[in-house]
């Protein structure tokens, strides 16, 4: 009788995590609508700064927080991409209901479409990593830290790709130390939290660096 009272123990704790895997799924999935459908929506009608904020960081966001919430690397790859997908072809809905087909919502262009979604599932990996209590956790904190201060150059530094005037100061600096909050809050300890911060530093500026080399008559940051 004991016996089977640990099994019937093991089969309850079996179908708790199978029921929070579908969870997630369709958390995923309609999370991914929501995003999509409500940027599309208020894309254009409200003040610049909403659309500053909510492409690519609203969807960055969401990526983040399916992966990190994911009960194993291989759910974390499939419920990052389910996201990303739903949230394309919610934005591609609210295009039609806007008059304004596109492919190309999110991104700006096919090739940032591409560049976009492959962003959101390797942060949404990262993500699942950063729950990791080693070496490997802090180098995925640190990394995904890196590439939104990396994006944050991006937008802030005349003569860069994707330079914005509009994007300095507010929005860079709000979006910046987000950015650091998060590589704190994605780490437990103090010491991880400083690794974690000094790899986003290091990976941002060599970004930045690079980048910079390939920009003629780059000229520094200015308001």
């Amino acid at each position: 009788m004991n016996n089977t009272a640990i099994d019937y123990a093991d089969f309850a704790e079996y179908d708790r995590r199978q029921r929070g895997i579908e969870l997630h799924l369709v958390a995923a999935f309609l999370g991914g609508l929501a995003v999509g459908l409500i940027g599309m929506l208020v894309s254009g009608r409200g003040p610049g700064w909403i659309d500053q904020f909510y492409e690519p960081y609203v969807y960055l966001a969401l990526s983040l927080a399916v992966g990190v919430s994911a009960s194993g690397f291989g759910w974390a790859l499939l419920t990052t991409f389910l996201a990303a997908v739903s949230t394309l072809v919610a934005a591609m809905g609210a295009s039609v209901l806007r008059g304004d087909l596109t492919f190309d919502v999110i991104g700006g262009s096919a090739a940032g479409l591409n560049w976009t979604l492959t962003l959101l599932v390797g942060l949404g990996l990262l993500a699942y990593v950063t729950r990791r209590d080693d070496a490997w956790g802090d180098l995925a904190a640190g990394t995904i830290g890196a590439a939104l201060i990396a994006d944050v150059l991006d937008r802030a530094t005349p003569g860069f790709i994707d330079s914005e005037h509009a994007f300095w100061p507010v929005p860079a600096l709000t979006v910046g130390l987000l950015a650091v909050g998060l590589v704190l809050a994605l780490r437990r300890r103090a010491r991880a939290r400083v690794r974690a911060l000094a790899l986003s530093a290091v990976f941002s500026g060599l970004f930045a660096v690079g980048l910079a080399t390939f920009v003629p008559d780059w000229v520094p940051l200015v308001a």
